[in-house]
């Protein structure tokens, strides 16, 4: 019998090797992720903060840590004053080959000996030996990646700036302007469009004090050496470590934190915080610019394409590309505190965790703030919509005012039960609440001011204090903003 072809089963299993048919890919310029992406990186990430965090930023970042180390071990005698200049003098990552050190990373599995080796060989032989001079690998990487995060703060912070002065100029121009105000997604009672955003503005302000308060426990260097106890210092290795962040403009730490990396955590703990606001309200937007609701709408320029087959779409995708950011910098703070499990006195499993997931939260951070504002910047209010939709239900909406009203005669308790049955009464027989209330026996027999009920009953007589709100709200953010220091000047970068 003659044996069939030799089926899947049959066949060995043959392993793909790692670099196998990556060749014949068309596309060569080495993007392959949503946030660098020519194609789509702009509809989620911000140039500028991208721009922190490339190859060239980062090397230039631990090129950075290695001049101010040598020049710090100059200052006390450690190294010659001649080789930590010419080391200085080399500390330039447009001075190097980026794929030849990315080549020779893969080949040594070391993230840093091969810059460490070209940075020696290009400061000579005779000063290249004080190179990298009793420090680890974790102290230069940490340190350059908190000057990457000291920029992006700035950036950061100075876009969150921005969003609350828009949101400030929103709650001031809506401050009296009245609408519904919803809970569990029904009318509930009457509020202002100001009053919302004043809310919103109140959360930012919140963020950018946080961001302020994070700084003196982030922007903290690293020098310990192999375990942190500084032993290749001779003992000079706190004066050192001084020396060296003065340098830098950075924080000295109390006592190393290879293995502490409760500050990483916690910035980015808070930008994910900026972002889940960010998305909250391009989500509310999106929610308000519903047909059927129609009171707000994202800006609208003629050429933006809704649907590809329904012209006469106008979509809020930018509210969506929001949304969709802020979702995948739900996961970064969850990924932040595992990378806290940190074994002994160094481990260098965990970093990986970091490289990717700090800078991935901060560049869509940055576009999320920068989407945000624009769209609030140039937010479309429906005036007409806003009214249509605080009569939808007539006088119902005010059933706490009525029930507050009673209540003064029959007290609270009483006041809902009598307000409860009328409102149900009113749902189903869609009369006005107050025609049913005057027919209850027991309102008429109470007392009740039937004429200033009937004044109460009105969606924009009942607002509260939510002008009141919008001015303390605006006030504090006013304050907060015009106190704001001068940000610090970042160290000199040579980035190309």
């Amino acid at each position: 019998m003659t044996a069939g072809p030799e089926s899947s089963a049959d066949k060995p299993i043959r392993f793909r090797t790692f670099d196998e048919g990556i060749t014949t890919v068309p596309d060569t310029d080495g993007r392959s992720h949503l946030m660098d992406s020519r194609i789509l990186g702009d509809l989620f990430t911000s140039k500028a903060l991208r721009a922190v965090f490339t190859d060239r930023a980062m090397v230039q970042s631990w090129l950075d840590a290695e001049a101010a180390l040598a020049q710090a071990q100059s200052d006390l005698g450690i190294i010659p004053a001649q080789a930590a200049a010419h080391i200085a003098d080399q500390a330039d990552a447009g001075l190097y080959d980026l794929q030849v050190i990315g080549a020779e990373i893969e080949e040594t599995a070391h993230p840093l000996v091969p810059l460490i080796r070209a940075l020696a060989a290009k400061a000579g032989p005779q000063w290249g030996a004080f190179v990298h001079y009793g420090a680890t690998t974790q102290d230069i990487t940490d340190t350059g990646l908190i000057l990457q995060v000291r920029e992006a703060l700035e950036l950061v912070r100075s876009r969150l700036h921005d969003l609350m002065g828009i949101l400030t100029t929103l709650a001031q121009r809506h401050r009296d302007l009245p609408m519904v105000g919803r809970t569990h997604a029904q009318h509930a009672l009457p509020i202002t469009l100001g009053f919302k955003f004043a809310v919103l503005l109140a959360e930012c302000e919140r963020h950018a004090a946080r961001l302020q308060e994070t700084e003196s426990r982030v922007l903290v260097g690293e020098l310990g050496g192999a375990v942190g106890s500084m032993a290749a210092f001779g003992g000079r290795g706190p004066e050192l470590q001084d020396h060296m962040m003065r340098r830098l403009g950075l924080g000295s730490a109390v006592v190393p934190w290879h293995t502490a990396r409760d500050g990483l955590a916690e910035v980015v703990n808070v930008i994910a915080m900026v972002g889940a606001t960010c998305g909250k309200i391009a989500n509310e937007v999106r929610v308000l610019q519903r047909t059927e609701v129609a009171e707000l709408e994202e800006p609208f320029v003629l050429g933006k394409v809704g649907s590809s087959t329904m012209p006469h779409k106008r979509n809020p995708m930018f509210c969506e590309y929001i949304i969709a950011s802020a979702v995948l910098c739900r996961q970064a703070p969850a990924h932040m505190l595992a990378a806290m499990h940190q074994e002994h006195e160094r481990d260098m499993s965990l970093w990986g965790v970091e490289w990717a997931v700090v800078p991935e939260t901060f560049c869509l951070v940055g576009g999320l703030l920068e989407r945000t504002a624009w769209i609030l910047d140039g937010l479309v209010v429906h005036p007409e919509a806003l009214h249509r939709n605080l009569h939808r239900l007539g006088d119902l909406m005010l059933s706490e005012a009525a029930m507050m009203h009673i209540a003064e005669v029959l007290g609270k308790s009483e006041a809902h039960d009598v307000v409860y049955q009328a409102a149900m009464s009113a749902w189903e027989t869609q009369r006005p609440l107050r025609d049913i209330l005057m027919e209850n026996a027991e309102v008429i027999e109470s007392g009740v001011d039937c004429d200033r009920l009937s004044k109460l009953l009105v969606p924009e007589g009942y607002l509260g204090s939510c002008g009141t709100l919008v001015d303390r709200a605006v006030a504090s953010a006013e304050s907060f903003l015009a106190g704001q220091r001068q940000p610090v000047a970042s160290v000199n970068r040579r980035t190309a």
